[in-house]
């Protein structure tokens, strides 16, 4: 009689099929990689404080959850669709407000891309070859810095390999159900961050309609369907939100004329690829290529220059070599072959999403490249396996042995960028990478033991750049709008480009107490408001009531343009990047007789009016949205506001110099009405105009 193994051996076991290693050796990497991104998590404080605020703002108001609103009052939303927002909210709802609850969610959606990426690869091929691919993708630096952000590039990373998987699983016998997964997965991702979830349909939509094993009428009914699936999945919210009265619905943050859809179209759709983004900070080189401007320079060399090539491209070249090899060595397959399909699902998805990024002549910021991670890993995974059972033939580690010269090749050049941090590794991966290359080339003729050796040795030549990257990134505090992987210098422009890169330091963990919900802080387990001491602020890791901080500032990095943040005043470019730091004198004057005002202050640009609304808990009015320069609320809006008694104070400073873009429209209007009329209010270094008390 047989017996059904437990719950338990299962899990440990696997499938019956695998290698008794393969199932350890997943949880072990899933375990690892958790730790990984796990690991001193806090010190980035509250990472992205305009993406913080509105996940506090999420966790106080479910209209504000459901909008995505920048502040629980619903003044205005942030850029972007909130489905990025909705796991962090929710995660402070349940926890309180705190560094951990806001950041653990993005941590695990890194896990759980490595796991569904490990399953994409493995059933296929090998567990080898998922591992191999999970690990990659695990220990890219940009993966390592955008799975401990708040940013929504990680849900993103997470949904669009899911997309690929069920896309996969739909090729293995043409169901439908899984075709349709594919759109849900997609319109979520829409959700998230509109257009650039589209980017990978056009290769999958073809591999599919080429190349699944059911009739050509079928396949076009499946993709038919499957876009369907897409239309509701990511339409529904736009649709309410079109359909809700604006009156009472709060502003499209980064549209002109309050709508989702121009938003999604302009300055998050078109604008990105052609420059012209109405509102934004500037555009970047012109369409063709070889342009430079605010977001360095376009052209098929994007993906390897002095500000993105130690983000993602460390195994890039070999994963093209390999994707190639994957294609010879299939060509001769059925049509409805698996593997091929494999190769053409990952590739296509890789080269379509690095071609717009390269070419795309809007804003443009090296973190974009998380996305690429889980293509490319799951490239060196199938490649590397494919061919080493193939070793046999010549041409076959002719390949692999390209492909590893070629990863230590590139390594001594990214390395040698930053030739201070660790000057000997770049050698040492050169000459390891050359050995192992040499080795692969007569890897048929060797024996088992020897050509393990061989193996070992490539592989740990080819991760040991990313690998020292990413774990500089994850020794580090990141916070602000602009972030790069990798130690502190890596990732700044080149000659010639004149794109954000890494600058000044950051804002590190928030303190304990402060009102930004560390412990003790509001919303923080055990915590409540104005229970602080010490100095508030959006958390510097050297600042009095640091929870196990001792004194001592370590550094937190921002990219993004020089300007760091100073005591009662604004971050870079005013506040634009990196908002500004609250002193416990001004925290205290904000929050008195906050309940009595539907927001505590108003501030030019969301970055500022995120610290302050961070630093006390409660809603901050953000004029003008992200850059200052949307035009919400208008001077007649803000009036009737201050009229009916809504907002308490404004602060003074933010934005592109209080103005918006250029110094004009309604936040401009807005603070020169304000300056005019109101009492102003110093704090330490810090300006208040207390809107219950005109000029005398």
């Amino acid at each position: 009689m047989t017996t059904t193994p437990s719950v338990g051996a299962r899990l440990w076991r696997g499938r019956p099929d695998d290698p008794r290693w393969a199932r350890p050796a997943l949880l072990g990497l899933l375990l690892a990689t958790a730790a990984l991104y796990l690991v001193d998590l806090s010190a980035s404080g509250y990472a992205n404080s305009f993406y913080s605020a509105a996940v506090q703002a999420g966790s106080q108001s479910w209209k504000a959850l459901f909008f995505g609103s920048l502040d629980a009052g619903n003044a205005i939303t942030v850029d972007k669709p909130p489905a990025a927002l909705w796991p962090m909210a929710l995660s402070v709802r349940i926890f309180g407000l705190g560094s951990w609850a806001v950041l653990v969610p993005q941590a695990l959606m890194g896990v759980a891309t490595v796991g569904v990426l490990y399953a994409a690869v493995r059933r296929r091929f090998s567990p080898a070859a998922g591992l191999i691919a999970g690990a990659v993708l695990a220990l890219t630096p940009v993966a390592a810095l955008m799975f401990r952000f708040n940013n929504p590039d990680a849900l993103l990373a997470l949904l669009m390999t899911v997309t690929v998987y069920c896309v996969l699983r739909a090729l293995e016998h043409g169901r439908t159900a899984w075709l349709v997964w594919a759109g849900v997965a997609v319109g979520l991702a829409f959700l998230t961050k509109t257009l650039q979830a589209f980017l990978t349909l056009p290769p999958l939509a073809v591999l599919y309609a080429v190349c699944a094993p059911v009739r050509p009428r079928r396949r076009f009914g499946q993709l038919a369907l499957s876009g369907l699936a897409t239309a509701v999945a990511g339409g529904w919210w736009v649709a309410v939100v079109e359909l809700w009265p604006a009156s009472s619905r709060p502003y499209i943050g980064g549209s002109r004329n309050n709508s989702f859809l121009e938003l999604t179209f302009g300055y998050n759709g078109l604008g990105r690829i052609n420059g012209e983004e109405t509102g934004s900070v500037g555009g970047g080189g012109g369409p063709g290529g070889g342009g430079g401007g605010q977001w360095g320079e376009t052209g098929i060399g994007r993906m390897f220059d002095a500000e993105v090539g130690s983000q993602i491209s460390w195994l890039l070249p070999a994963a093209l070599i390999l994707l190639a090899a994957g294609l010879v060595l299939t060509r001769r397959a059925r049509r409805t072959d698996t593997a091929r399909a494999a190769f053409v699902a990952w590739g296509g998805a890789l080269l379509m999403t690095a071609a717009v990024f390269s070419f795309m002549a809007g804003i443009f910021h090296q973190y974009y490249t998380v996305a690429l991670a889980p293509y490319l890993a799951a490239l060196i995974g199938m490649g590397a396996t494919v061919l080493w059972e193939e070793r046999a033939s010549r041409w076959a580690c002719a390949a692999l042995g390209a492909a590893v010269a070629a990863t230590a090749v590139w390594a001594y050049v990214l390395l040698g960028r930053v030739p201070d941090h660790l000057p000997w590794l770049r050698w040492a991966v050169l000459c390891a990478g050359l050995v192992g290359a040499a080795g692969l080339l007569l890897a048929g003729r060797f024996g088992r033991r020897l050509a393990l050796t061989t193996v070992g040795v490539s592989l740990a030549a080819s991760l040991a750049g990313p690998v020292a990257y990413t774990l500089s990134t994850v020794d580090s505090a990141h916070t602000g709008s602009i972030v790069t992987a990798g130690p502190a210098s890596a990732g700044r422009p080149g000659p010639g480009g004149g794109g954000p890169g890494r600058g000044g330091q950051g804002m590190g963990r928030p303190p304990a107490g402060d009102g930004q919900g560390g412990p003790g802080g509001p919303g923080g387990p055990g915590g409540s408001k104005g229970a602080g001491t010490g100095q508030a602020s959006t958390g510097d890791p050297g600042d009095p009531g640091d929870p196990g901080g001792n004194g001592q500032a370590r550094q937190g990095r921002q990219g993004g343009f020089p300007g760091g943040s100073r005591e009662g005043g604004e971050g870079g470019m005013g506040g634009l990047l990196d908002g500004a730091r609250v002193s416990a004198e001004a925290k205290k004057l904000l929050e008195k007789d906050a309940g009595e005002f539907t927001w505590a202050a108003a501030a030019v640009g969301s970055q500022n009016a995120a610290s302050h609304q961070l630093a006390t808990g409660e809603p901050v009015m953000a004029i003008g949205g992200f850059n200052g320069s949307d035009p919400s609320p208008t001077l007649r809006q803000f009036k009737r506001y201050v009229a009916d008694g809504e907002i308490h104070y404004f602060v003074a400073g933010g934005g592109m110099g209080g103005g918006g873009m250029g110094g004009e429209g309604a936040s401009s209007a807005v603070t020169s009405w304000v300056e005019s009329t109101f009492t102003e209010v110093t704090v330490g270094d810090a300006t208040f105009y207390d809107l219950t008390r005109p000029k005398k």
